[in-house]
């Protein structure tokens, strides 16, 4: 009977030295809580003005980036209104000349031929005219019309057009060589 005394001591012994383990967890978790809701109060008190800092440089982010998009714009589009000048004083002048150059292909070419320049001086004055009557803008949506409506001549036009400004740029620099 001792043994069994003995093994039943044990027994108890060991239950109560789990659950004292078992209540200290316990017991740290609403502290913990408590603690944590405090810290965050806290912390939302010292970082309220951090916040207002962040949130006025971010205003300001936004108004000086808008500010600079306005500012470029508007130098872009005073930008393509004297490109777009110079352009359509470049093409009447272009105009005049192959109308000056119908009666020299008279003489020497024929009549026939020289009909043809003066249609084509017609057709390039015609273009210059609508050149300078249209807005930037109405130039830039009828440009992304054209694009939309066929493609394949909007990449083959800018092809060529890329290597006509090489070309110039090209002998400008052998001009500037020289």
């Amino acid at each position: 009977m001792a043994d069994v005394k003995k093994s039943t001591e044990k027994a108890p012994a060991k239950a109560a030295a789990k659950k004292p383990a078992a209540k200290k967890a316990t017991a740290k978790k609403p502290a913990a809580t408590k603690d944590t809701s405090e810290q965050r109060t806290t912390r939302a008190q010292k970082a309220a003005p951090l916040k207002a800092g962040a949130t006025k440089a971010a205003a300001t982010k936004t108004e000086t980036t808008s500010d600079f998009k306005d500012r470029a714009l508007s130098k872009a589009k005073s930008a393509a209104s004297q490109g777009k000048e110079r352009t359509g004083t470049a093409i009447e002048n272009l105009s005049r000349m192959i109308e000056d150059s119908a009666k020299t292909i008279d003489d020497n070419v024929g009549e026939k031929y020289g009909n043809y320049a003066r249609s084509a001086a017609d057709a390039v004055s015609s273009f210059a005219e609508k050149l300078n009557s249209k807005e930037v803008d109405e130039i830039v949506e009828d440009a992304r019309e054209y694009v939309r409506k066929s493609p394949a001549v909007a990449i083959g036009a800018a092809a060529v057009v890329g290597f006509l400004v090489s070309r110039l740029i090209k002998s400008g620099m052998d001009d500037n060589d020289a």
